[in-house]
């Protein structure tokens, strides 16, 4: 069937085939940490301890699958994704590549297990294309699982910003609307000035500026020293740069000439809240192709949750989103995988009659999260796992 396709598709179609497959592989990488763990359990398999208690025998891949959640039916930690690669990998050359409809199989040979693939084939199943006698292009889109829910995440890679005082404080800032009104929204033009000696204008004139524009940001302390360790702007929608900053000589009643500032102009094209004078602009970023792949920190590391994402937010559930205090420079990258510590309550032990001590109950593990976005001393993460909410304060530290 594979042959066929191939073949009524033309040399045209397998090329864009082609490309599309080495495109998201690119995308995909795997470490080559992550690498080596899989050729080691390749050798010998897993322990049957660590298997999940109900893995079943045999598993067929479904749409709307995630490599966390297959991990999961298999493994008792789904960040040990690379062992469940490493049980198939002569089958699975890319461990992002897992498509629906593909069966795997659980063996238990000597108190170990492997997994192999069944029906499918490691590039997936691929639909046969009825083409007219003339040569036509056809895009093959990519119907690999991601290793988590798109959604959950991708939100949150161009809304919040972690950034110092003084980056917050040089950015551009609207500074009035058309008709001088303080509130803006999508579809509205605004005026925009640059910090005092830096005017703010368009960077290549052949090209479309665009920007975010964020609010008053808001310090992240750690928690018992208060430390301020960055400071999150709220996202409020993007614009573009229509015009330029720039200076007119005018003359004025007295007859005299005299330089006056005249302020870029920008069109709201977004609005997720109401954009007010004061507001700051920061380029729009270039979208980025990025790998999650959760997996246990190489290192030990041990940190607090300093925030939760969003408005008036105290506590947070599974799938949110929280702040950590690690980042980049203790070692965490993007998919490290912690365990959450609930905080033990402090309480008056009562159990003995004449005896009030006052004690604390031991920090106790409630959840998962895993790293999505780091900056230099904090980190976004998502919330994969709970037991119970989570709150400002709650330890993290590795997984096992």
């Amino acid at each position: 069937m594979m042959a066929q396709t191939k073949a009524g598709l033309g040399w045209i179609g397998v090329a864009c085939a082609v490309l599309a497959v080495a495109a998201s592989a690119v995308a995909q990488p795997v470490s080559p940490a992550q690498r080596s763990t899989a050729q080691q359990v390749a050798q010998s398999g897993v322990p049957l301890s660590e298997l999940a208690p109900n893995a079943p025998d045999s598993y067929t891949v479904k749409r709307g699958d995630t490599l966390w959640a297959i991990a999961g039916i298999f493994l008792k930690s789904p960040w040990r994704w690379p062992e469940l690669w490493g049980m198939n990998m002569n089958e699975v050359r890319n461990p992002h590549r897992i498509y629906p409809g593909q069966q795997l199989f659980l063996d238990k040979v000597g108190g170990m297990a492997r997994l192999r693939m069944g029906p499918g084939g490691a590039d997936g199943p691929v639909e046969t294309v009825r083409v007219s006698p003339r040569t036509r292009v056809l895009p093959v889109g990519d119907t690999s699982i991601p290793t988590l829910a798109p959604h959950l995440i991708e939100p949150f890679l161009d809304e919040p910003i972690i950034l110092e005082r003084s980056e917050f404080d040089q950015a551009p800032r609207i500074i009035s609307a058309t008709d001088n009104r303080v509130l803006m929204t999508r579809g509205d033009r605004a005026y925009v000035r640059g910090r005092t000696g830096t005017p703010f204008v368009e960077t290549d004139p052949t090209k479309t500026e665009l920007f975010r524009v964020f609010r008053e940001a808001t310090p992240l302390k750690e928690p018992g020293t208060n430390r301020i360790l960055g400071y999150e702007a709220q996202y409020l929608g993007g614009a573009r740069l229509m015009r330029s900053e720039s200076v007119q000589t005018l003359t004025n009643a007295k007859g005299a000439t005299e330089q006056v500032l005249v302020p870029a102009t920008i069109d709201i094209l977004r609005a997720k809240e109401e954009i007010r004078v004061g507001d700051r602009l920061f380029p729009e970023p270039p979208r980025q192709l990025i790998s999650y792949v959760p997996r246990a920190p190489s290192q030990q590391v041990s940190g607090s949750i300093v925030s939760v994402y969003g408005n008036a937010v105290a506590l947070a559930g599974q799938n949110q989103v929280v702040v950590i205090n690690k980042g980049l420079a203790d070692g965490v990258e993007t998919g490290h995988v912690f365990a959450i510590l609930k905080q033990g309550m402090r309480v008056d032990d009562k159990s003995q009659e004449g005896e009030r001590a006052r004690i604390k109950l031991p920090d106790e593990r409630n959840g998962l999260l895993m790293v999505f976005r780091p900056f230099e001393h904090l980190s976004y993460a998502l919330i994969l796992e709970i037991t119970d909410t989570v709150s400002v304060g709650d330890r993290i530290t590795n997984p096992r």
